[in-house]
Protein backbone atom coordinates (compact mmCIF):
# COMPACT_ATOMS: atom_id res chain seq x y z
CA UNK A 1 0.00 0.00 0.00
CA UNK A 2 1.29 3.45 -0.86
CA UNK A 3 2.20 5.19 2.43
CA UNK A 4 1.31 8.54 0.88
CA UNK A 5 -2.32 7.39 0.70
CA UNK A 6 -2.35 5.93 4.21
CA UNK A 7 -0.43 8.38 6.38
CA UNK A 8 -0.37 12.17 6.84
CA UNK A 9 2.63 13.94 5.32
CA UNK A 10 5.05 16.02 7.38
CA UNK A 11 7.60 18.32 5.70
CA UNK A 12 10.82 18.97 7.63
CA UNK A 13 13.48 21.50 6.65
CA UNK A 14 16.71 20.45 8.36
CA UNK A 15 19.49 22.76 9.47
CA UNK A 16 22.44 22.22 11.78
CA UNK A 17 20.67 23.43 14.94
CA UNK A 18 16.92 23.34 14.20
CA UNK A 19 14.13 21.57 12.36
CA UNK A 20 11.38 23.63 10.70
CA UNK A 21 8.31 21.36 10.63
CA UNK A 22 5.14 21.77 8.56
CA UNK A 23 2.17 19.45 9.12
CA UNK A 24 -1.57 19.45 8.53
CA UNK A 25 -4.18 19.41 11.29
CA UNK A 26 -7.91 20.05 10.90
CA UNK A 27 -7.37 20.83 7.20
CA UNK A 28 -4.96 23.63 8.09
CA UNK A 29 -1.20 23.89 7.71
CA UNK A 30 0.67 24.33 10.97
CA UNK A 31 4.30 25.07 11.70
CA UNK A 32 6.56 24.25 14.61
CA UNK A 33 10.30 24.58 15.16
CA UNK A 34 12.27 22.13 17.29
CA UNK A 35 15.93 21.55 17.96
CA UNK A 36 17.94 19.16 15.78
CA UNK A 37 18.56 16.82 18.73
CA UNK A 38 16.95 13.81 20.35
CA UNK A 39 14.85 16.10 22.53
CA UNK A 40 13.61 17.88 19.41
CA UNK A 41 12.93 14.56 17.67
CA UNK A 42 10.78 13.46 20.62
CA UNK A 43 8.88 16.75 20.53
CA UNK A 44 8.33 16.32 16.78
CA UNK A 45 6.85 12.83 17.19
CA UNK A 46 4.71 13.99 20.11
CA UNK A 47 3.32 16.84 17.98
CA UNK A 48 2.78 15.05 14.66
CA UNK A 49 2.64 11.39 15.63
CA UNK A 50 5.02 8.63 14.58
CA UNK A 51 2.96 7.05 11.81
CA UNK A 52 3.48 9.71 9.17
CA UNK A 53 5.34 10.14 5.91
CA UNK A 54 8.22 12.42 6.89
CA UNK A 55 9.68 14.21 3.85
CA UNK A 56 13.12 15.70 4.43
CA UNK A 57 15.91 17.04 2.25
CA UNK A 58 19.33 15.39 2.19
CA UNK A 59 21.69 17.73 4.06
CA UNK A 60 24.84 15.68 4.51
CA UNK A 61 25.19 14.53 8.11
CA UNK A 62 22.55 16.83 9.64
CA UNK A 63 19.55 14.74 8.57
CA UNK A 64 20.87 11.25 9.38
CA UNK A 65 20.16 11.14 13.12
CA UNK A 66 16.61 12.40 12.45
CA UNK A 67 16.00 9.82 9.71
CA UNK A 68 17.21 6.96 11.92
CA UNK A 69 15.08 8.12 14.86
CA UNK A 70 11.89 8.47 12.82
CA UNK A 71 12.48 5.09 11.16
CA UNK A 72 12.96 3.42 14.56
CA UNK A 73 9.71 4.99 15.76
CA UNK A 74 7.83 3.32 12.91
CA UNK A 75 7.59 6.33 10.63
CA UNK A 76 8.00 6.35 6.85
CA UNK A 77 10.91 8.55 5.76
CA UNK A 78 11.64 10.01 2.33
CA UNK A 79 15.01 11.72 1.87
CA UNK A 80 14.98 13.94 -1.23
CA UNK A 81 17.86 15.11 -3.38
CA UNK A 82 18.06 18.91 -2.81
CA UNK A 83 18.01 19.47 -6.57
CA UNK A 84 14.68 17.63 -6.87
CA UNK A 85 12.89 19.84 -4.36
CA UNK A 86 14.58 22.96 -5.80
CA UNK A 87 13.18 22.20 -9.26
CA UNK A 88 9.76 21.45 -7.74
CA UNK A 89 9.71 24.87 -6.07
CA UNK A 90 10.87 26.60 -9.27
CA UNK A 91 8.18 24.79 -11.25
CA UNK A 92 5.55 26.44 -9.04
CA UNK A 93 7.17 29.88 -9.52
CA UNK A 94 7.64 30.41 -5.80
CA UNK A 95 9.20 33.67 -4.67
CA UNK A 96 11.18 34.10 -1.49
CA UNK A 97 12.81 31.51 0.72
CA UNK A 98 12.68 30.64 4.41
CA UNK A 99 12.88 27.51 6.52
CA UNK A 100 9.10 27.57 7.08
CA UNK A 101 8.41 27.89 3.34
CA UNK A 102 10.85 25.09 2.52
CA UNK A 103 9.15 22.80 5.03
CA UNK A 104 5.79 23.61 3.44
CA UNK A 105 7.14 22.79 -0.04
CA UNK A 106 8.49 19.48 1.25
CA UNK A 107 5.03 18.65 2.60
CA UNK A 108 3.42 19.57 -0.73
CA UNK A 109 5.94 17.43 -2.62
CA UNK A 110 5.13 14.44 -0.42
CA UNK A 111 1.41 14.94 -1.01
CA UNK A 112 1.68 15.34 -4.79
CA UNK A 113 4.63 13.23 -5.94
CA UNK A 114 5.58 9.56 -5.52
CA UNK A 115 8.62 9.12 -3.29
CA UNK A 116 11.05 6.32 -2.58
CA UNK A 117 11.10 5.37 1.08
CA UNK A 118 14.45 5.68 2.83
CA UNK A 119 16.01 2.57 4.33
CA UNK A 120 18.89 2.72 6.82
CA UNK A 121 22.15 1.18 5.70
CA UNK A 122 23.72 -1.73 7.54
CA UNK A 123 25.95 -0.60 10.41
CA UNK A 124 29.03 -2.02 8.69
CA UNK A 125 28.32 0.05 5.54
CA UNK A 126 27.93 3.22 7.61
CA UNK A 127 31.27 2.49 9.29
CA UNK A 128 32.92 1.77 5.94
CA UNK A 129 31.66 5.03 4.43
CA UNK A 130 33.10 6.91 7.40
CA UNK A 131 36.45 5.22 6.83
CA UNK A 132 36.22 6.09 3.14
CA UNK A 133 35.64 9.77 3.99
CA UNK A 134 38.61 9.76 6.37
CA UNK A 135 40.78 8.16 3.67
CA UNK A 136 39.76 10.86 1.20
CA UNK A 137 40.56 13.63 3.70
CA UNK A 138 43.95 12.10 4.54
CA UNK A 139 44.79 11.77 0.84
CA UNK A 140 44.01 15.46 0.31
CA UNK A 141 46.30 16.37 3.21
CA UNK A 142 48.99 14.06 1.85
CA UNK A 143 48.79 15.72 -1.57
CA UNK A 144 49.01 19.18 0.01
CA UNK A 145 52.07 18.24 2.10
CA UNK A 146 53.70 16.51 -0.88
CA UNK A 147 53.24 19.64 -3.01
CA UNK A 148 54.64 21.82 -0.23
CA UNK A 149 57.64 19.52 0.08
CA UNK A 150 58.31 19.63 -3.65
CA UNK A 151 58.03 23.43 -3.67
CA UNK A 152 60.42 23.71 -0.71
CA UNK A 153 63.01 21.50 -2.38
CA UNK A 154 63.07 23.86 -5.37
CA UNK A 155 64.04 26.84 -3.22
CA UNK A 156 67.63 28.16 -3.41
CA UNK A 157 67.80 28.19 0.40
CA UNK A 158 66.16 25.33 2.31
CA UNK A 159 65.42 25.21 6.03
CA UNK A 160 66.51 21.82 7.38
CA UNK A 161 63.84 22.01 10.08
CA UNK A 162 61.05 22.78 7.60
CA UNK A 163 62.24 19.99 5.31
CA UNK A 164 62.40 17.48 8.17
CA UNK A 165 58.94 18.37 9.50
CA UNK A 166 57.31 18.07 6.07
CA UNK A 167 59.01 14.72 5.46
CA UNK A 168 57.87 13.45 8.85
CA UNK A 169 54.32 14.67 8.26
CA UNK A 170 54.22 13.01 4.83
CA UNK A 171 55.43 9.73 6.33
CA UNK A 172 52.79 9.83 9.08
CA UNK A 173 50.01 10.62 6.61
CA UNK A 174 51.13 7.78 4.34
CA UNK A 175 51.03 5.35 7.27
CA UNK A 176 47.58 6.59 8.32
CA UNK A 177 46.19 6.20 4.79
CA UNK A 178 47.52 2.66 4.59
CA UNK A 179 46.10 1.76 8.02
CA UNK A 180 42.62 3.19 7.32
CA UNK A 181 42.48 1.60 3.84
CA UNK A 182 43.51 -1.76 5.31
CA UNK A 183 40.74 -1.59 7.93
CA UNK A 184 38.22 -0.52 5.29
CA UNK A 185 39.08 -3.39 2.95
CA UNK A 186 39.07 -5.85 5.85
CA UNK A 187 35.51 -4.87 6.83
CA UNK A 188 34.31 -4.98 3.21
CA UNK A 189 35.86 -8.40 2.59
CA UNK A 190 34.19 -9.72 5.74
CA UNK A 191 30.78 -8.45 4.63
CA UNK A 192 31.02 -9.07 0.87
CA UNK A 193 33.44 -11.98 0.52
CA UNK A 194 31.23 -13.84 -1.98
CA UNK A 195 30.45 -10.74 -4.06
CA UNK A 196 34.10 -9.61 -4.14
CA UNK A 197 35.16 -13.03 -5.41
CA UNK A 198 32.54 -12.78 -8.16
CA UNK A 199 33.61 -9.28 -9.20
CA UNK A 200 37.30 -10.23 -9.20
CA UNK A 201 36.49 -12.83 -11.85
CA UNK A 202 35.99 -9.88 -14.26
CA UNK A 203 39.29 -9.29 -16.12
CA UNK A 204 40.51 -5.77 -15.40
CA UNK A 205 38.66 -5.37 -12.09
CA UNK A 206 40.94 -5.60 -9.05
CA UNK A 207 40.08 -6.57 -5.50
CA UNK A 208 40.29 -3.02 -4.16
CA UNK A 209 38.04 -1.57 -6.85
CA UNK A 210 35.60 -4.48 -6.45
CA UNK A 211 35.37 -3.79 -2.71
CA UNK A 212 34.88 -0.05 -3.18
CA UNK A 213 32.27 -0.65 -5.89
CA UNK A 214 30.23 -2.80 -3.50
CA UNK A 215 30.44 -0.09 -0.85
CA UNK A 216 29.45 2.59 -3.37
CA UNK A 217 26.45 0.55 -4.58
CA UNK A 218 25.42 -0.66 -1.13
CA UNK A 219 25.89 -4.26 -2.15
CA UNK A 220 23.64 -3.68 -5.23
CA UNK A 221 20.61 -4.54 -3.10
CA UNK A 222 18.51 -1.49 -4.02
CA UNK A 223 19.40 -1.41 -7.72
CA UNK A 224 16.96 -2.78 -10.31
CA UNK A 225 19.16 -2.47 -13.40
CA UNK A 226 22.67 -1.59 -14.49
CA UNK A 227 21.56 1.80 -15.88
CA UNK A 228 20.88 2.96 -12.32
CA UNK A 229 24.42 1.98 -11.35
CA UNK A 230 25.90 3.85 -14.33
CA UNK A 231 23.84 6.94 -13.46
CA UNK A 232 24.96 6.79 -9.80
CA UNK A 233 28.59 6.73 -10.94
CA UNK A 234 28.02 9.82 -13.12
CA UNK A 235 28.89 7.93 -16.30
CA UNK A 236 25.60 8.46 -18.14
CA UNK A 237 25.86 10.55 -21.34
CA UNK A 238 24.37 14.04 -21.24
CA UNK A 239 23.42 15.85 -24.44
CA UNK A 240 22.61 19.57 -24.84
CA UNK A 241 20.57 20.11 -28.00
CA UNK A 242 17.36 21.85 -29.00
CA UNK A 243 16.17 22.06 -32.58
CA UNK A 244 19.15 23.15 -34.66
CA UNK A 245 21.06 24.33 -31.56
CA UNK A 246 23.66 21.85 -30.32
CA UNK A 247 25.86 22.82 -27.38
CA UNK A 248 29.17 21.05 -27.74
CA UNK A 249 29.80 17.33 -27.57
CA UNK A 250 27.87 14.70 -25.66
CA UNK A 251 29.59 14.31 -22.29
CA UNK A 252 29.05 12.24 -19.16
CA UNK A 253 27.10 13.79 -16.28
CA UNK A 254 29.85 13.44 -13.61
CA UNK A 255 27.11 13.71 -10.98
CA UNK A 256 28.22 11.83 -7.87
CA UNK A 257 30.53 8.85 -7.63
CA UNK A 258 33.76 10.73 -8.28
CA UNK A 259 35.94 8.29 -6.34
CA UNK A 260 34.57 5.11 -7.92
CA UNK A 261 34.59 6.79 -11.35
CA UNK A 262 38.31 7.44 -10.99
CA UNK A 263 39.02 3.86 -9.92
CA UNK A 264 36.98 2.44 -12.82
CA UNK A 265 38.80 4.67 -15.29
CA UNK A 266 42.14 3.27 -14.11
CA UNK A 267 40.74 -0.26 -14.42
CA UNK A 268 39.60 0.45 -17.97
CA UNK A 269 43.23 0.51 -19.21
CA UNK A 270 43.68 -3.10 -18.10
CA UNK A 271 40.15 -4.16 -19.13
CA UNK A 272 40.61 -3.02 -22.76
CA UNK A 273 43.47 -5.51 -23.04
CA UNK A 274 42.32 -8.45 -20.88
CA UNK A 275 38.51 -8.33 -20.96
CA UNK A 276 37.13 -9.76 -24.24
CA UNK A 277 33.92 -7.70 -24.29
CA UNK A 278 35.69 -4.51 -23.23
CA UNK A 279 38.44 -5.02 -25.81
CA UNK A 280 35.90 -5.54 -28.60
CA UNK A 281 33.98 -2.44 -27.53
CA UNK A 282 37.12 -0.30 -27.31
CA UNK A 283 38.43 -1.43 -30.70
CA UNK A 284 35.04 -0.88 -32.34
CA UNK A 285 34.72 2.68 -31.03
CA UNK A 286 38.29 3.62 -31.94
CA UNK A 287 37.75 2.21 -35.43
CA UNK A 288 34.73 4.52 -35.76
CA UNK A 289 36.91 7.52 -35.01
CA UNK A 290 36.14 8.01 -31.31
CA UNK A 291 39.06 9.29 -29.25
CA UNK A 292 40.69 7.03 -26.69
CA UNK A 293 39.18 8.72 -23.63
CA UNK A 294 35.62 8.37 -24.92
CA UNK A 295 36.27 4.70 -25.66
CA UNK A 296 37.66 4.19 -22.14
CA UNK A 297 34.53 5.75 -20.62
CA UNK A 298 32.49 3.24 -22.62
CA UNK A 299 34.70 0.49 -21.16
CA UNK A 300 33.90 1.79 -17.66
CA UNK A 301 30.19 1.46 -18.45
CA UNK A 302 30.75 -2.05 -19.78
CA UNK A 303 32.55 -3.00 -16.55
CA UNK A 304 29.62 -1.72 -14.49
CA UNK A 305 27.18 -3.63 -16.70
CA UNK A 306 29.20 -6.82 -16.21
CA UNK A 307 29.51 -6.20 -12.48
CA UNK A 308 25.77 -5.74 -12.05
CA UNK A 309 24.95 -8.90 -14.03
CA UNK A 310 27.50 -11.02 -12.19
CA UNK A 311 26.54 -9.92 -8.66
CA UNK A 312 22.82 -10.29 -9.34
CA UNK A 313 23.17 -13.71 -11.02
CA UNK A 314 25.86 -15.08 -8.72
CA UNK A 315 27.65 -16.52 -11.79
CA UNK A 316 31.35 -15.64 -12.31
CA UNK A 317 32.61 -13.98 -15.49
CA UNK A 318 32.61 -16.23 -18.53
CA UNK A 319 34.72 -15.08 -21.47
CA UNK A 320 32.72 -17.15 -23.97
CA UNK A 321 29.42 -15.62 -22.88
CA UNK A 322 30.91 -12.12 -22.86
CA UNK A 323 32.20 -12.55 -26.42
CA UNK A 324 28.77 -13.61 -27.69
CA UNK A 325 26.88 -10.84 -25.86
CA UNK A 326 29.28 -8.05 -26.87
Amino acid sequence: MDPQLSFPVVGIDVSKATLAVCYQADQQLKHVEVSNSKTGFQQLVKTCGAHCLFVIEATGTYNLALAYYLYEQGGHVAVLNPLVIKRFIQMHLSKGKSDRKDAQWLLRYGQQQPVTLWQPDEAVLVECRQLEQVTEQLLKQKTMVSNSLEALQRQPVISKTALKRLQQTLKVLTQQVEAVEAELLFLLEQRFSKEIALLCSIPGLGRKTASMLLLFAGGFRQLDNYRQLIAMAGLSPREHSSGTSIRGKVRITKMGGGLIRGKLFMCSFSAKKKNAACQALYDRLVAKGKNGKVALIAVCNKLLKQAFAIVKSGVPYQAEFASKSS
